[in-house]
């Protein structure tokens, strides 16, 4: 399969390789299905047995080198899927079109769509260590989950005793030279609405408001950035507008997926015709307030209004619209606390994620984690409790542990015992507040001894997601000497 790009001239090439097939065959959430088909019959051309579990895991398994079959197995761990957004704009069907990269200053990059280097340069890594010829491991087993992103629906539907090894190596997270012991766990919130709807008035005029030009990020490593959040400032906007004139809501949309911070918004809605040709001056005053506001975070925030042309439906009630609005503008939205334990690091937060008002049908997802579930568990029955005082229909689903730190791992010290050799200085001990899916590994396989580690990602979730080339080249020497170290071990 050709390579995208310039990444045949990359290095490691066998990484890379990889990596290009990754970005050739499209991996959203739920469709990896041709993805994990093109692995099974290159494995299987290698002499790697391949299985597929009954929730639909990819399981790679090589024996160990001779002389080491005594050794315990390691596993090493990543998922198939990939997050995608796209600018506006940009013409990409994430179900057939393979991902566009262009290289600079040291970076792979994906500049109007999501790179996928979460979590493909991890399952390149894997791939790589198990064709590579002459290194040194125990029995490898490779495991390519599927659905992390929407769901964690792989991780979560592993049945117990699926797996052999005693360590695992999570290949998913985005910082080079930090070894990761733990991670939040998280829960959704799912809220709903069907509401009444009435006629709009004759004297009103269409006109469609658009949130845009907003970073986003990932929900969980972006969210202390202060990065605006589109739903957000469309609901602050309109109840603004609503102190100036009788605005009727239509429609409402923004974001696409609960662990994304939302760049664009937008709403339909229906202003008195007079109103309507003076609004110029509200929305640029609108504007320029949340440029002086985001000037470090979001500097190219854009709002803007055209007249719509859509066919003209019905509007919320009034009632419903009041209620909507100051829902979404008031409810919990970012970090709500840090962590004690680890200084700089977030505890409890939630992402408002995603919103749809259409023929009055609403439905908002908010997306929280937390270090401790006790705590996601507790903002969740807030948010739901909140959404029940606005006469909202609301409730929890698809949680998911998180993973415990133990600085006491046999796995840890070993991996900075080979770190501090190859790299000539200590790696530095972290916990992430985005959600690994080893906690939910370690439900179903309790004996395993975890750590996880990876490149340098930047912007993942988001148009313009990065990997820095170097980065991947560390990982590889690291990993390789991980897996030596392993066998070898006394």
């Amino acid at each position: 399969m050709a390579m995208t790009n310039n990444m045949h001239d990359l290095q490691p090439p066998n990484v890379w390789a990889h990596f290009a097939t990754l970005c050739a065959i499209p991996r959203s959430s739920l469709h990896e299905a041709a993805l994990r088909e093109h692995l099974i019959a290159r494995a299987q051309a290698r002499g790697i047995s391949a299985v597929v579990d009954g929730v639909g895991n990819l399981i790679l398994k090589k024996p160990a080198s001779p002389g080491y079959e005594s050794k315990p197995g390691v596993i090493l761990q990543g998922h198939l899927d990939m997050v995608c957004q796209v600018n506006a704009g940009t013409v990409h069907d994430f179900e057939r079109d393979p991902i566009r990269t262009v290289v600079r200053d040291g970076w792979l990059i994906a500049e109007d769509t999501t790179l996928g280097a979460d979590n493909g340069i991890g399952v390149a890594l894997a791939l790589a260590a198990l064709e590579e010829p002459g290194l040194i491991h125990s029995a490898l087993e490779v495991l390519l989950t599927i659905n992390e992103e929407s769901g964690m629906d792989g991780a979560r539907g592993l049945v117990s005793g699926t797996l052999s090894g005693k360590t695992l190596i999570n290949l998913d997270t985005e910082e080079w030279g930090h070894f990761y012991l733990g991670c939040a766990g998280g829960v959704d919130v799912e809220v709903s609405h069907d509401c009444a709807q009435e006629e709009i008035p004759p004297d009103h005029t269409i006109l469609r408001f658009d949130v845009s030009g907003l970073r986003g990020g990932h929900s969980g490593i972006d969210i202390h950035l202060g990065r605006g959040n589109a739903i957000k400032l469309l609901a602050e906007a309109l109840r603004d507008l609503l102190a100036h004139t009788d605005m009727r809501l239509l429609e409402l949309n923004g974001g696409t997926a609960r662990n994304a911070i939302p760049r664009e918004a937008f709403a339909v809605c229906a202003l008195p015709v007079e109103a309507a040709s003076n609004i110029d001056e509200w929305v640029e005053h609108r504007h320029e307030a949340w440029r002086r506001r985001f000037a470090e975070t979001d500097a190219k925030v854009t709002f803007a209004y055209k007249q719509d042309d859509m066919p003209v439906g019905k509007a919320v009630h009034q009632a419903e619209r009041d209620r909507l609005l100051t829902f979404i503008d008031i409810a919990a939205n970012g970090v709500t606390q840090m962590s004690d334990a680890f200084p700089g690091v977030v505890d409890t937060s939630v992402n408002l994620g995603v919103v749809t008002l259409a023929q009055g049908v609403f439905r908002a997802t908010f997306k929280v984690r937390s270090l401790h579930d006790v705590r996601a568990d507790a903002l969740a029955d807030k948010l739901v409790a909140h959404a029940a005082g606005y006469g909202l229909h609301a409730w929890k689903d698809g949680a998911y542990p998180g993973w415990t730190p133990n600085p006491s791992s046999a796995l840890l010290a070993l991996c900075q015992q080979v770190y501090s050799r190859e790299f000539g200085q200590p790696a530095n001990l972290q916990v992430i507040h985005a959600g690994l899916e080893c906690g939910l590994l370690a439900a179903s396989h309790p004996q395993l001894d975890m750590i996880s580690f990876g490149p340098d990602i930047r912007g993942a979730h988001a148009p313009g997601e990065r990997v820095e080339i170097a980065s991947v080249g560390y990982c590889w020497r690291l990993l390789k000497a991980v897996l030596e170290a392993l066998a070898t071990r006394e």
